[in-house]
């Protein structure tokens, strides 16, 4: 063995020393968590159906509630409509505030959607809920924030919840057992290229 080897296996027994210990120093198997995607970056909602990808190779059952996405074609919509005996999906929002630009009809459209994702919650043999967008319906207080966050943190202990959009209010955060702000770095939205379909939808 050269020296460099030697060197690269003992810096790895180590570093496998100090991970055993880590993971060694949990207690809890398992957590129904709350999970915020947030940011003023891209991905959010595409990291909440990415792990719905992985549930599903699970066999978890799913619910979607989408709070401001209208209900035009997207490909993740059209994708997880194939595992029909295992995703509820619910696209409730009017479209995004600049286009409906009536409060009333968001606020109602909230209503529904809040009422939907309720009835998830309260579903049992559901393992994973992505209320997508609600933070956006929080932060234009479409919906009573502190209702939401109460009902959230009341969930039955073996439900997962990923709730995602921008601008997550301090509540919400402070809730959640796990919270992933994207960051913008560079857009190609920026340089004038357009949402295009399996990419943005």
């Amino acid at each position: 063995m050269t020296d460099d080897a030697a060197r690269h296996k003992a810096k790895m027994e180590k570093r496998k020393a100090v991970q055993d210990a880590e993971v060694a120093s949990k207690t809890i198997t398992e957590k129904g968590l709350l999970i915020v995607n947030t940011g003023p970056g891209k991905g959010k909602s595409t990291a909440a159906f990415g792990l719905i990808m992985r549930a599903l190779g699970h066999g978890w059952r799913i619910g979607v509630v989408q709070f401001i996405k209208g209900a035009w074609s997207t490909g993740e919509r059209t994708a997880l409509e194939r595992f029909d005996d295992l995703v509820t999906w619910k696209s409730m929002g009017e479209g995004f505030t600049w286009e409906t630009q009536d409060r009333e009809r968001d606020v109602a459209a909230a209503g529904r959607a809040w009422e939907t994702a309720k009835a998830m919650l309260a579903d049992p043999g559901i393992r994973l809920l992505v209320l997508d967008e609600i933070n956006i319906a929080l932060r234009y207080d479409y919906l009573d924030l502190a209702e939401v966050v109460e009902t959230l943190k009341a969930r039955r202990p073996d439900l997962h919840v990923v709730v995602t959009g921008r601008n997550a209010k301090p509540e919400m955060i402070e809730a959640a057992d796990l919270v992933t702000e994207m960051t913008l770095v560079k857009h190609h939205f920026a340089a004038g290229v357009k949402a295009q379909q399996g990419i943005e939808f």
